[in-house]
């Protein structure tokens, strides 16, 4: 019983761990999600006919 017990808190503990390290969204780790990066898109000022 004891063995069990072991084991179950020895699968546990590495679940917990995976699970932290697990890659998220966050990839700078600031915390929260990451916003849009607005990325500047050129406009003519004179259109073409």
């Amino acid at each position: 019983m004891l063995e069990l017990s072991l084991l179950g808190s020895v699968f546990l503990l590495i679940g917990l761990a995976l699970w932290m390290f697990a890659d998220s969204d966050d990839d700078d780790r600031s915390g929260g999600l990451r916003q849009p990066v607005l990325v500047p898109v050129p406009v003519r000022s004179q259109y073409r006919r």
